[in-house]
């Protein structure tokens, strides 16, 4: 492998819960009960206007034109106050003798938010890649060969570590090796090349 590429909430960031969380208060005030651990469950890695599209056809309703501001303030107040790094993260990207980036369906300024809160920011600088730079949601591959380009390596010398389904579509769809993280699932997930649970399992697979 020449270059690892790394998702970011879920897999460097615990970003899931809390993202999920801002949604179901936001939720809360159109009326909705939709508990966080179900729409973890329901729409991990999805990219949050279909999520937003899927709950208004479910619920039959227009969010406001706000709703996703105000989502996303929501979601920043939770990153300053609660956000850490994924046990082991630190660990693997310091034993990394290759390049290795960031490429998220995120806003940049959440990727960047989220590095810096849990002090992540210094092993990835500028090497940040965003679904909303190029208009390009997982499952599809644009956002990992987008990645892979401008870090000028063959996408097939790529190895994706993901934390969703979509992800692990995305990844294959670049005809990248794919990482499954997956803390607390223990079935084999077909789709992915790897799985594991601790992030430190992956030290020295990639020397």
């Amino acid at each position: 492998m020449d270059l690892m590429i790394f998702d970011c909430d879920g897999t460097l960031v615990d970003s899931e819960f809390l993202c999920n969380l801002a949604m179901e208060r936001q939720l809360a005030t159109q009326g909705i009960e939709h508990k966080a651990e179900d729409l973890i469950r329901q729409f991990r890695g999805v990219n949050l206007n279909l999520i937003i599209e899927s709950i208004e056809i479910e619920r039959k309703v227009q969010m406001p034109s706000d709703f996703e501001i105000e989502y996303r303030k929501k979601v920043s107040e939770l990153f300053d106050q609660q956000l850490k790094a994924n046990q082991g993260v630190v660990e693997l990207l310091e034993s990394l003798t290759i390049p290795y980036c960031v490429a998220s369906s995120g806003p940049k300024h959440k990727i960047k938010q989220a590095l810096k809160v849990t002090g992540l920011d210094k092993y990835f600088g500028d090497n940040i890649f965003s679904s909303y730079d190029i208009n390009s949601w997982k499952p599809d591959p644009g956002v990992f060969l987008f990645a892979a380009e401008a870090m000028k390596v063959k996408a097939e010398r790529c190895c994706v570590i993901e934390d969703s389904i979509v992800g692990l579509k995305a990844a294959n769809a670049a005809n990248m090796t794919s990482v499954y993280y997956a803390p607390e699932v223990t079935d084999k997930q077909t789709l992915a090349s790897i799985q594991v649970q601790h992030m430190s399992e992956l030290i020295g697979k990639f020397d």
